[in-house]
C-alpha cells in the first residue's frame, strides 16, 4: 500500500456538487476543501505531507486491503481484512433531493465504519490544517461535536461529529470496533441531532440519487462503466449553487514533477466549462445544461460586456493570484498557488465553445421558456458583436501563453465555430435575417485561417501565423468541422502533428520552450484529439490502439488528470482533470457510435 501522497495520484474522488475530497488507497483523506471548492484546506497532505493535515482511518495487523466505489455513485468503500477481523469504510458527500425541485448538498464528509466480523482494532488519525496547512488546529470536545479552530490565518470552524469517544479520537488510540459507527465533518453546525439513524437515512439517499442519475445517462455499452465513471467525475465538479464548472477540485498539482508549472484550477473556466456542459446536453442532461448557461447569463447582464476567460465559482471576476510559501509542494513542486493570473489575459477562443454549447442546448431541449430564450439570444447577438471585433487581434491562446500575443490559429479557429454556429442559432429559432451577415463573417475568418494559418513548406496548419510550431490544438479543425475530413490539408496536418508531437503514443500540446521552458508531458485531452483525427482520417487501428494504450493509463479508479509522464506513465497536474474525462468521453462517442460531434442537430447521444 502507498506510504504517502506524492505517487502516481491514486485517489478516489468523493463530491457533492458543493466540494469534493480526495481518498487516497490507504483510506486517507488527503485534499479537503470546506465550504466549496475554492475554500481554503481543512486537509492537504496531498501538498504537503507533514504540515497539509489529513484525516485516516486503518487498523494493526492489516492482512488486505480493497477499496472500490460502490456501483454507479461516487461513495468510496475501503475494506479491511486483519488478524483480528474486518471492517469497512464508506467515504462520501451527501446528495439527494429531500423535496421535488430541491438538492439537499451539504458543506460535509460522511466517513461511516461497519464491523464486517470479529473484533478489529482502528486506528483514527484525524490532523486537520485550516487554510492549507498554516498551522496546527485547535480541538474543543463539546458534548455534540468536536470543534475544530483555525489558530492561524482567517478564522474558520469545522465540526466533527462522532459517536466513536472523543477522548480516544484526539489522542489517536487504538479502537476496538464492535458494531457501526460514524464521522460527519461539517463546515457548519448541524440543526438537528445526529444519529446512527440519521447517518444511514443520508447514505442510503446519496446511493439512490445517484443510481438514478446514472439511469438517465446515454452512453454506448463498450467501456460503459469506465465512460460512467468519467461522467460521474464531471457531475462533481459542477457548482449547485451557480452552475458554475470547475476545471479541477485541486491547485498545484505539478504539469512536471519537482518543476513550478503548478497552477490553481479550482475555478470556472468558461472554455472547460462549455465544452463539458454541451456533453451534457448531448447525453440527456439538459436541466444541467441550462444552470450553466444562467451563470453566463448572470455575468451578461449588459450587453457590452466581454466574457472572460475565467470566474470564480460564484461569478467571481478577479482571482489574484498567490503562492503558499509553507507548503513544500506535491511531490516538492514549488510554488504551490492559490487563485490564478488567467483571469488578466485575452483568450478569444472562449466565444466559440460557449456559443457552441448555446446552440446545443437550443437544438436537444428548446424550452418553451421564452424569456430564458429572448436572454439567450441576447447574449449571443452580443457575443458575436465582441467576435466582429476582436478576432483579427492577437490573445494568449488556449494554453495561456504568458509570453507575446500571437495571431494563434486555434483561437481563429473558435472565432469561426462562434459565428458559424450563431449562423445556425439564428436560423433554428427563425431569425433568418441575420444568417448571412453571420456567416459572411465566418467565411472571411476562414479564409483568413487558410492564407496565414497553413505552412507550405511543412504541409500543416501551425501554432500561430507566421511561426513554424507545431499545436495540437489545430486537430479540433476536424472536431468543429472546419474542414472536410478528406481535405488533404487536414489529412497533413494529423500525420505531421503525430510525426513531431507523439511520444510513446501520448501527445505533447506543442514541442518549443515557452516562457516556463520546454514542455515534457504529454497532455491526456490532446492524446484524445489525436485518436479522434486519426479515426476521422481513416486510420482505425492506429486510433484504437492509442486508445487502449491511453485507458490502460488511468489509475486504478478509472480516473485520469491533466498530463502523463511519457517515459513512466505517472499522471502529472490537477486532478482529476475534467477537460480529459471529457474528451475521454468524446472519443467513445467518434469511435463507437460514428457520431459526428460538429452536428448538435442529431439531437442528444443514443
Amino acid at each position: 500500500m502507498t506510504a504517502g501522497p506524492a505517487q502516481n495520484l491514486n485517489y478516489g474522488i468523493i463530491g457533492n456538487c458543493t466540494s469534493a475530497a480526495l481518498v487516497n488507497e490507504d483510506c486517507s483523506i488527503d485534499w479537503l476543501c470546506l465550504p466549496f471548492f475554492d475554500s481554503s484546506s481543512v486537509f492537504a497532505r496531498i501538498l504537503d505531507e507533514q504540515k497539509g493535515g489529513h484525516f485516516k482511518i486503518w487498523a494493526k495487523d492489516i492482512l488486505n486491503v480493497e477499496q472500490s466505489y460502490l456501483y454507479h455513485t461516487p461513495i468510496i468503500k475501503t475494506v479491511f481484512t486483519t488478524k483480528d477481523g474486518a471492517f469497512e469504510v464508506r467515504d462520501y458527500m451527501p446528495r439527494f433531493s429531500p423535496h421535488i425541485g430541491q438538492v439537499y448538498c451539504p458543506a460535509e464528509i460522511h466517513r461511516d465504519v461497519h464491523l464486517v466480523r470479529g473484533n478489529p482494532k482502528i486506528i483514527v488519525e484525524f490532523n486537520p490544517r485550516p487554510n492549507y496547512g498554516l498551522s496546527e488546529a485547535k480541538l474543543t470536545p463539546h458534548p455534540e461535536y468536536l470543534k475544530v479552530t483555525s489558530v492561524q490565518g482567517e478564522y474558520n470552524s469545522y465540526y466533527l461529529y462522532t459517536n466513536f469517544n472523543m477522548n480516544d479520537i484526539m489522542q489517536d488510540k487504538e479502537i476496538e470496533l464492535k458494531g457501526s459507527a460514524y464521522f460527519l465533518l461539517s463546515y457548519h453546525e448541524k440543526m438537528d441531532p445526529v444519529t446512527p439513524d440519521k447517518i444511514l437515512m443520508e447514505y442510503e439517499r446519496t446511493k439512490s440519487y445517484w443510481l438514478d442519475w446514472v439511469y438517465r445517462t446515454k452512453v454506448p455499452a463498450k467501456y460503459r462503466e469506465m465512460l460512467i465513471r468519467s461522467i460521474i467525475t464531471l457531475k462533481l465538479s459542477m457548482f449547485q449553487r451557480t452552475g458554475a464548472v470547475i476545471a479541477a477540485p485541486t491547485t498545484s498539482i505539478p504539469e512536471i514533477i519537482g518543476k513550478e508549472r503548478n497552477w490553481d484550477y479550482r475555478y470556472c473556466w468558461v472554455r472547460d466549462a462549455s465544452m463539458i456542459i454541451d456533453l451534457y446536453s448531448r447525453i440527456g442532461h439538459a436541466r444541467t445544461s441550462l444552470r450553466y448557461i444562467n451563470f453566463i447569463l448572470n455575468r451578461m447582464l449588459v450587453k457590452d460586456y466581454t466574457i472572460l476567460v475565467v470566474y470564480g465559482i460564484n461569478g467571481e471576476e478577479k482571482l489574484e493570484e498567490r503562492t503558499l510559501e509553507h507548503l513544500s509542494g506535491y511531490g516538492g513542486s514549488r510554488p504551490v498557488r492559490v487563485g490564478n493570473a488567467a483571469y488578466k489575459q485575452k483568450q478569444n477562443d472562449v466565444y466559440g465553445e460557449l456559443i457552441e454549447t448555446i446552440y446545443t442546448s437550443f437544438v436537444v431541449d428548446f424550452r418553451s421558456d421564452l424569456l430564458l430564450n429572448e436572454e439567450t439570444w441576447t447574449v449571443v447577438r452580443s457575443l458575436v458583436k465582441n467576435v466582429e471585433k476582436i478576432w483579427k487581434e492577437p490573445d494568449s491562446g488556449i494554453w495561456e501563453r504568458r509570453g507575446p500575443l500571437r495571431h494563434f490559429v486555434h483561437s481563429k479557429l473558435m472565432s469561426w465555430v462562434a459565428m458559424d454556429r450563431a449562423a445556425k442559432i439564428a436560423q433554428f429559432i427563425g431569425k433568418t435575417r441575420y444568417v448571412a451577415g453571420f456567416l459572411k463573417v465566418a467565411e472571411e475568418i476562414k479564409e483568413d485561417i487558410l492564407k496565414n494559418g497553413w505552412d507550405d513548406e511543412l504541409k500543416s496548419f501551425v501554432m500561430y501565423y507566421g511561426g513554424k510550431e507545431l499545436d495540437a490544438s489545430n486537430l479540433l479543425m476536424l472536431h468543429y468541422g472546419f474542414l472536410n475530413k478528406d481535405d488533404p490539408r487536414m489529412v497533413s496536418t494529423v500525420l505531421n502533428t503525430h510525426k513531431v508531437l507523439v511520444k510513446d503514443s501520448f501527445v505533447l500540446r506543442y514541442k518549443a520552450p515557452d516562457e516556463f521552458g520546454a514542455p515534457q508531458n504529454a497532455f491526456i485531452v490532446c492524446t484524445f484529439w489525436m485518436i479522434n483525427a486519426l479515426h476521422l482520417i481513416g486510420h482505425e487501428q492506429q486510433a484504437r490502439d492509442m486508445l487502449e494504450k491511453i485507458m490502460s493509463h488511468a489509475n486504478r479508479f478509472g480516473l485520469f488528470s491533466e498530463g502523463i509522464e511519457t517515459d513512466t506513465g505517472r499522471l502529472t497536474g490537477n486532478f482529476p482533470q475534467g477537460y480529459s474525462h471529457l474528451a475521454f468521453i468524446q472519443t467513445v462517442f467518434v469511435l463507437e457510435t460514428q457520431y459526428d460531434w460538429s452536428d448538435a442537430s442529431r439531437k442528444r447521444i443514443k
